[in-house]
């Protein structure tokens, strides 16, 4: 699994124009099975992704293609870990 940590590096304002397009972009990687958790970091200075183990590089193209990326409103953190333990019930999807 991936935890990519989303900075922003542009202010509120341009984030808040770019923010229907983002979440588009994160509906279609949940539909994908790629993406499993999102949401904003407290306080509001960019956002927490949990992916599913995929290619890297599959993964880095994925998060280019994010309209926050290729407006240079953000930039990306990832740390690739080993999943070991699950919580009961919890059901992870193995993207195509």
């Amino acid at each position: 699994m991936y935890v990519i940590n989303l900075i922003y590096t542009a202010p509120l304002d341009r984030i808040d124009d770019a923010l229907d397009a983002h979440r588009a972009f994160l509906a279609k990687q949940f539909d994908a099975g790629v993406f499993v958790a999102a949401g904003p970091k407290v306080p509001r200075d960019g956002g927490i992704i949990l992916a599913v183990r995929i290619e890297r590089d599959r993964l880095d193209r994925i998060l280019a293609s994010d309209p926050f990326a290729e407006q240079k409103l953000a930039r990306y953190e990832v740390t690739e870990f080993k999943t070991t333990r699950l919580a009961p019930g919890l059901n992870l999807p193995i993207p195509a």
